[in-house]
């Protein structure tokens, strides 16, 4: 297989792997795969997902944990769409590269470098901003309205 073709299937392995993880994010804190304390559930509901919010940005004031949570949320939320669709895949990628670089920074602050290490937050910001450098994006939105052809 050459090396475009290698290119072109982990740049849609990419886009998948990250817009579902934060689709699936945005789903768990909003209650949609489950209650709070059930199986492969992290928060369950928006109350539990703004304790963790809270302590993420504990060095914030107060006034402004809500709003930032509520804009992460949206966030995620679009940039994981439009990843898992490929649509302005290269922006959606630049945009949850700095929002996952936010966050490891964030916990970074309040916990320590060991908990956004440990969780690979700093991991998916740098193959959010990966995804952006690639030359065209295979099975998108994208690659229906661009002039190259991706074969």
């Amino acid at each position: 297989m050459d090396q475009s073709k290698i290119q072109q299937l982990t740049g849609v392995y990419l886009r998948a792997a990250l817009g579902l993880g934060y689709v699936w994010l945005v789903a768990d804190r909003l209650g949609w795969l489950g209650a709070y304390g059930q199986p492969h559930i992290s928060w369950g509901d928006w109350e539990h997902f703004m304790v963790l919010s809270r302590d993420t940005m504990s060095f914030l004031p107060d006034a402004l944990i809500s709003p930032l949570a509520i804009l992460a949320t949206l966030g995620e939320g679009v940039f994981g769409l439009m990843l898992l669709f490929g649509l302005f895949t290269r922006v959606a990628a630049i945009g949850s590269g700095a929002l996952t670089l936010a966050f490891a920074l964030s916990m970074t602050i309040s916990r320590g470098i060991d908990s956004p290490i440990g969780y690979s937050v700093f991991t998916v910001s740098a193959a959010s901003f990966l995804l952006a450098t690639l030359p065209g994006y295979k099975w998108s939105i994208d690659s229906l309205f661009t002039k190259q052809q991706l074969s």
